[in-house]
């Protein structure tokens, strides 16, 4: 999934790009508000972790302006900013959560895989496929409870993402962005998506049905639960 990062401390928007970077998400950084609306602009993010004390906007105007370019986006409040109305507004402007400084990366984890969770109506990190379990948080499939399937790193990210997005169909060109990032249009053209389901179905129908991982025809793919 697609992170951006909007944090002037430099060094601790690194560490969080790091270590989010180690557990499967693709970054961005902005260091002013000025930045990360330019960003906004060019893509579309799946969370946006929002600093409240950027140098040239106070966060919760950017967090006005920012609903209004990624209106899908999570957002994640990150501030040193204790009071309770601030807490409060954040909220009430659409933020999902607010983690106050300083702040474990772990929990900030925990917090992305929770709002994740509440906003594709997850109950927990746990989906049942018919006889398959795909554990998010773990970063497992199992068939039968007990057999674990090996699937390559961006077999993964494809099925949890389109896991998390249900039902929904999403074309090839939001899978692209949000599991490889940027692309160019000879990225765009080629047919990895299409390889990469090929390679997903074929290692779980050697187990059982993947009936659920339905071809959306000149669109793309939906997972149907």
């Amino acid at each position: 999934m697609k992170v951006l990062i909007v944090e002037d401390e430099k060094g601790m928007a690194s560490e969080m790009e790091a270590f989010l970077k180690k557990t499967f998400y693709l970054c961005d950084l902005a260091y002013t508000a000025k930045q990360g609306l330019e960003k906004m602009e060019e893509n579309q993010y799946d969370f946006i972790l929002l600093d409240l004390g950027l140098p040239d906007k106070d966060g919760l105007l950017l967090l006005q302006e920012a609903k209004k370019n990624c209106p899908d986006a999570a957002y994640i409040i990150l501030s040193a900013r204790g009071q309770l109305e601030d807490r409060i507004k954040g909220l009430d402007l659409g933020a999902d959560d607010y983690l106050p400084k300083p702040f474990s990366l772990l929990e900030l984890q925990s917090r992305m895989q929770a709002v994740a969770r509440r906003k594709f109506g997850l109950p927990d990190s746990i989906v049942v496929l018919g006889d398959f379990r795909v554990d998010l948080n773990k970063r497992l499939v199992l068939y039968a409870g007990e057999t674990e399937i090996e699937l390559s790193r961006k077999e993964f990210d494809l099925l949890s993402y389109l896991l998390l997005h249900k039902n929904r169909p999403l074309t090839r060109m939001q899978l692209s962005e949000h599991i490889w990032g940027n692309f160019s249009d000879d990225d765009y053209d080629s047919n990895y998506i299409d390889v990469h389901i090929k390679n997903i179905r074929k290692k779980l129908s050697a187990y059982a049905s993947v009936e659920w991982l339905h071809t959306v025809r000149s669109v793309g793919y939906k997972v149907k639960i």
